[in-house]
């Protein structure tokens, strides 16, 4: 019998709206959570994979008084360019929104005044940090220092990016602020903290109770969560959303912005239900204890995840606007996270300008080569570090050579010689051994993306590959066509069957260059298709562009595939481009290196 689909919620970190992301960004929350999404759509499963672009707190405060522009400029600014770089790299969301729209706000008041009214945020007096030079608050984000904890020189004043540790401004040791260099004043002012060490018990027993995650966010989580303290869920800023508790002015204090960041997997999801004319339809994901959740992210996101998000919607529970008594709200299943990718061995920053900006590398390389090198050689489970001498190499010699050579050689081949898919003759062992090889790879590459093992899973594909470009150099059917005709469509044939299984191995990692495949196969239909916008009316009429995709339409499953007798092929043309070696000088000079 046919498994039920099962839901799948997939929801990658928000990206911040404060400037463009660089491929460092997408290494830990697109490319990962995209080819698993795409290997769950292929598996026949339900996936809802939803996030937008995080627009509130300091982040997008700083750079907008940078460039002398409002907030709300700044968000609607980056919030395209993001959409953008996301569309070219093929991030198949079903819904990218934003965190400043009227749906938001309301998800996130929900939980906010939910959580106060069951009495896990709880109001304390605490030391603000002021500008000695005008008076003006200074959110934690504006300030820096050395960490207590590491000795890090670089930490801010909610987190250290170092060790990973929370953090308050007045911990700095030697605190900084970031607009004019000058020390903070700090004087009291009151917050509401989220009451964490009443969840550290229930938080702990979840977590001990986890499978398969990778060892050092299970580990970490684990160590945050014996020491937890409140943590302020309000902060001295006019950006955000209002905090809706009687003695909380929206001119001086707003929700913080990890607190609203993280509800925008809900709120996102409650989004794309009314999109589609069906509002109760988040219900089936957020709902539903069968449904399973996985977050993609870097490591420096951990503890919102994997502590703060947990105990935020244990303290909601069923109740609220939104719960409805309906449920309790789906804890995360796993979070994925990936460690850094540095960048020609320097840390990637935004704020000092050492990036490789996804829409600069897409103005001038395919994105299927750049969602190789980062599965293949990315961040997956310790630091990495990009080079443009090793993306030049992978690209030359792995994608070219490997798999753009097997569907070259084997399509021309077929192209020239039968201009159709030939039919095949008797299998020989070789023959069988070829596509048997292909034929489990289903299995195993599928198990390592459920695992969230996407490098093994993208080198066995791989592997696949090489087998059956072996198997075609043996055979030469280039040769065998003037020996024996029949024998030559039989092995073209087996190639053409192996390559048609691949291209759907691969797609969730390459998926421009599998679509490119499929229709060279003669195939009509999307088996990777577009991303699109689509404009969003709210109740009061505003409205905001989103990007999303019809994936039910898409053809093609999970499984072994073979391209039937007589189908007419297409001209071949090359899957990738081979890079020059000027490339390399090219880039680093680009870097000023």
């Amino acid at each position: 019998m046919p498994q039920t689909p099962q839901k799948i919620l997939v929801a990658p970190a928000w990206p911040y709206a404060s400037g463009p992301r660089h491929i460092g960004h997408v290494a830990g929350f697109a490319v990962p959570a995209d080819v698993f999404a795409r290997y769950h759509r292929l598996k026949g499963n339900d996936v809802l994979m939803v996030s937008g672009t995080d627009e509130h707190g300091t982040p997008v405060m700083v750079s907008a008084d940078r460039q002398g522009v409002s907030p709300r400029e700044l968000a609607d600014r980056n919030n395209a360019l993001i959409r953008d770089d996301l569309r070219n790299l093929g991030i198949s969301y079903d819904l990218f929104t934003r965190t400043s729209t009227r749906n938001h706000y309301r998800v996130t008041q929900d939980m906010f005044r939910t959580l106060y009214d069951n009495g896990y945020l709880v109001e304390r007096t605490t030391l603000g940090a002021f500008s000695a030079s005008t008076g003006r608050t200074l959110p934690d984000r504006y300030i820096e220092g050395t960490c207590p904890i590491c000795g890090y020189a670089e930490a801010r004043g909610d987190q250290c990016d170092n060790c990973g540790n929370q953090l308050d401004p007045v911990d700095l040791i030697e605190p900084r602020s970031i607009v004019d260099g000058s020390a903070p004043e700090f004087r009291e002012t009151t917050h509401l903290f989220l009451d964490l060490p009443a969840f550290a018990e229930r938080l702990a027993e979840w977590l001990s109770a986890q499978e398969g995650w990778r060892p050092n966010v299970k580990n970490f989580s684990l160590g945050l969560v014996r020491e937890l303290k409140p943590r302020a869920m309000t902060r001295d800023i006019d950006w955000g959303v209002p905090v809706p508790v009687d003695g909380y002015p929206e001119e001086s204090k707003r929700i913080y912005v990890w607190f609203d960041a993280v509800i925008g997997y809900l709120s996102a999801s409650v989004e794309w239900a009314h999109n589609r004319g069906t509002p109760d339809a988040w219900r089936e994901w957020w709902q539903n204890p069968d449904a399973a959740h996985f977050y993609f992210m870097g490591k420096d996101n951990i503890v919102f995840h994997s502590v703060i998000w947990p105990a935020m919607l244990l303290g909601y529970g069923s109740g609220g606007e939104l719960g409805a008594g309906r449920g309790d709200l789906h804890l995360p299943t796993n979070v994925v996270a990936s460690e850094y990718l540095t960048m020609e061995g320097k840390k990637a920053s935004t704020s000092r300008n050492i990036a490789i900006w996804v829409a600069d590398f897409l103005s001038r390389y395919d994105a299927d080569p750049l969602r190789y090198y980062l599965t293949a050689a990315g961040p997956e489970t310790q630091d990495t570090d990009f080079t443009w001498e090793e993306f030049v190499r992978r690209n030359n010699d792995e994608l070219l050579a490997n798999w753009g050579n097997l569907v070259n050689r084997t399509l021309v081949n077929a192209y020239r010689t039968f201009g159709e898919v030939p039919a095949r003759g008797e299998l020989t062992a070789k023959d069988r051994a070829v596509l048997d090889e292909v034929g489990r790879a289903f299995d195993v590459v599928g198990a390592l993306i459920e695992q969230t093992r996407f490098r093994a899973a993208v080198q066995e594909a791989m592997r696949c590959s090489a087998f059956t470009n072996q198997y075609l150099s043996e055979e030469a059917p280039w040769s065998l066509v003037t020996t024996s005709r029949e024998r030559a469509a039989t092995v073209l044939n087996v190639a053409l069957t192996c390559v048609d299984s691949l291209k759907t191995l691969l797609a969730p990692f390459l998926p421009f260059s599998s679509q490119l495949v499929h229709e060279l196969l003669g195939y009509e239909g999307l088996l990777a298709g577009p991303l699109a916008y689509e404009t969003v009316t709210e109740e009061d009429g505003s409205t905001h562009e989103v990007l999303t995709g019809d994936y039910g339409s898409w053809v093609g499953s999970w499984a072994p595939s073979e391209p039937p007798a007589g189908q007419k092929l297409r001209e071949p043309r090359p899957l990738f481009r081979k890079l020059p070696p000027e490339t390399v000088a090219d880039e680093l000079a680009r870097l000023g290196l």
